[in-house]
């Protein structure tokens, strides 16, 4: 089904192999039964088999030989996938994810090692899978730390019983993961929890159920209206900031101790720090006024 490609490297061996996978692999779509029947009739390869393919792809790209160390591990595939059909989501398509684990594994699989495929695959294959739960599961990511990522896949297991951990669960669960106690808590939570539509109608059948919509306080203004105002004076800090840098030292000073300090200086206050005059700080601080009007202006 995969053709011999000559002259190309086992790095883009495998990237076509893997692009090919929907067209060229039976895949875990329509009638499930029937794809879980046809991977199961290829047979489990002996390890002399195994060892045999895997070095005529490192040895000679040859994808002849990717193409069967897929097929014949499809089943174990299969068997990692049904592990996780407590999250919800289609088996087929936890199957699909698992196989691309797979090819990911069969391209830095090395036959020296004297380790089985699977052995070593079954850390590309769960780590795919993972990445598809977590992006699927819920519509708001639930875990984006390693160390939640762990409780998402650990808590669940970990806990005796339905109801929420007490204290001293929660300690044990926190030191068998090596995590935090107050991380074991918010991941509950979040697993507790549920998806929930900021403006979605009132259900006629359920009076007691109201929108996020109906009782979360907001702002009068227009959120893109709000958006545009606040960039609107960053803009202007920024205009002012550089229009300041063109004043001199003295006329910057006066500007920001007459204006841009939390405490204002008067007219005399500065006159007596420069020596000068009330009048002659009120015109320098008008001349760098005009200044400021003229930089920001250009």
């Amino acid at each position: 089904m995969w053709p011999y490609l000559e002259n190309v490297g086992r790095d883009e061996i495998m990237s076509k192999a893997i692009q090919l996978q929907r067209n060229s692999l039976p895949v875990a779509v329509g009638n499930l039964e029937s794809y879980v029947h046809m991977a199961h009739e290829f047979p489990v390869l002996s390890h002399q088999e195994e060892y045999q393919l895997a070095r005529d792809l490192r040895d000679h790209n040859d994808l002849e030989a990717a193409r069967k160390l897929v097929l014949h591990n499809l089943r174990f595939v299969i068997k990692i996938a049904r592990g996780y059909n407590g999250y919800g989501l289609p088996l087929g398509d936890l199957i699909q994810e698992g196989n691309i684990g797979l090819m990911k594994a069969i391209k830095r699989f090395d036959p020296e090692k004297n380790v089985r495929l699977v052995s070593f695959a079954v850390h590309w294959i769960r780590a795919e899978i993972h990445e598809y739960i977590l992006r699927n599961w819920r519509i708001v990511k639930v875990a984006t730390t390693k160390a939640q990522r762990k409780l998402f896949f650990n808590l669940r297991s970990a806990k005796k019983r339905l109801a929420w951990l007490n204290q001293e669960e929660i300690r044990a669960v926190a030191e068998d993961l090596g995590v935090k106690p107050e991380e074991v808590t918010e991941m509950e939570s979040r697993l507790t929890g549920s998806d929930l539509g900021f403006d979605l109608q009132n259900s006629d059948e359920d009076d007691n159920h109201t929108s996020p919509v109906a009782y979360l306080s907001a702002d009068d203004n227009d959120p893109a209206a709000t958006l545009e105002a606040s960039d609107w004076s960053a803009h202007n800090h920024r205009n002012l900031a550089r229009a300041m840098e063109t004043l001199d030292d003295r006329s910057r000073d006066i500007l920001e101790r007459r204006w841009l300090a939390d405490k204002k200086e008067t007219l005399h206050a500065l006159a007596n720090k420069y020596g000068v005059s009330a009048e002659r700080i009120r015109q320098l601080e008008n001349n760098a006024m005009k200044k400021l009007r003229e930089s920001i202006a250009a």
